[in-house]
């Protein structure tokens, strides 16, 4: 589990808060159901090789919309305006191919940074700015990588000297976004939510990120404001952590949202496949639980949308799995 690292994984104080994080554990263990008390008779895994994200129709995970985080003192119009291209670039689809070609086709973040750029036309019609030095931090994975590499293009198109530097996690970079060691972040705005939130209000303070982007970004917009950081538009693009199944039990159940899925595969054939913190999280097992009545029979104890759990949905060992929603494993081509 990449939790320094990964977006969706990123800031261990603000799991439970934003949803991040999830997993499984044994059935009727950890205040889940025992299986002779899950009513249903669900639905069993079925094995294919192309898995399909169920829409989160009731939002019940935190928007994590990819955004640019940038140092107060540096965010003037234009270096905003050159961001916000990238975030209207790049949306769903776009960050899945992204990944795909990064992680699977096994490019790097700056050639497939360039090769975008070239394809989207992205630099056409930026405005110059006031020019300077830009340092742009990029976390050390490689969509985050990618995304700093592409702020890089369109920063220089706006005549700026942008370079980028990769940094770790947040607890490392966002103090020195603060103090302007670097300028600009490729972000995720519930998980930067609560980070800032917890670093504003204190550790036990309210969540603030929803599954409403507009409300999280300004929620965030506002924390920003008093620690110095400003902020672009958020794409339309997210890491953030979804539920999949493969395409041939979706076929199979005619199942498109987890409403869907709580409406046919709800009882003791379904399996639950994720890391071993699901029932714990409130975002994970015990949120599919509360907010679309969902009950599992059983579950598989595996990683955090990794080669473990896709492994499981691909070779029929669980219906549903944690995944992330920007997984190269969803490239449509």
């Amino acid at each position: 589990m990449r939790i320094v690292v990964r977006a969706a994984l990123g800031v261990a104080v603000g799991l439970a808060a934003v949803g991040l994080a999830a997993g499984c554990g044994k059935a009727g263990s950890s205040g889940t159901k025992a299986a002779s008390s899950v009513k249903g008779a669900g639905c069993a895994p079925v094995a294919g090789q192309q898995l399909v994200m169920l829409t989160d129709d009731k939002k019940l995970q935190a928007s994590d919309n990819v955004i640019p985080a940038v140092n107060a003192k540096a965010a003037d119009p234009a270096l905003l305006a050159a961001l916000d291209k990238v975030s209207a670039a790049v949306g769903p689809k776009e960050l899945v191919g992204l990944n795909k070609a990064t992680d699977v086709d096994r490019k790097t973040p700056k050639v497939v940074a360039q090769d975008f750029a070239t394809s989207s036309k992205l630099t056409d019609g930026i405005a110059k700015g006031a020019g300077g030095k830009i340092t742009i931090g990029a976390a050390n994975f490689s969509e985050n990588q990618t995304l700093g590499e592409l702020y890089r293009i369109a920063l220089e198109a706006a005549g700026y000297q942008a370079t980028v530097q990769q940094i770790g996690n947040r607890e490392l970079y966002e103090p020195a976004l603060e103090k302007g060691e670097i300028q600009v972040v490729p972000e995720y705005a519930g998980t930067l939510t609560e980070f800032l939130n917890k670093k504003v209000n204190g550790a036990s303070a309210a969540p603030l990120a929803s599954g409403d982007i507009d409300k999280t970004a300004a929620a965030l917009t506002d924390l920003g404001s008093k620690v110095g950081l400003k902020f672009g538009k958020p794409s339309q693009a997210t890491d953030q952590n979804a539920f999949a199944v493969t395409k041939a039990l979706a076929d199979k159940y005619k199942v498109k949202t987890l409403s869907d899925f709580a409406d046919k595969c709800s009882g003791k054939a379904t399996v639950l496949g994720g890391p071993a913190e699901c029932p714990q999280r409130p975002f994970c097992q015990p949120g599919l639980e509360k907010t679309y009545g969902i009950q599992f029979g059983s579950f598989a104890s595996l990683d955090a949308g990794g080669p473990q759990t896709k492994t499981a949905l691909t070779s029929g060992t669980a219906s549903i799995g944690l995944v992330f929603s920007s997984d190269a494993a969803f490239a449509t081509s």
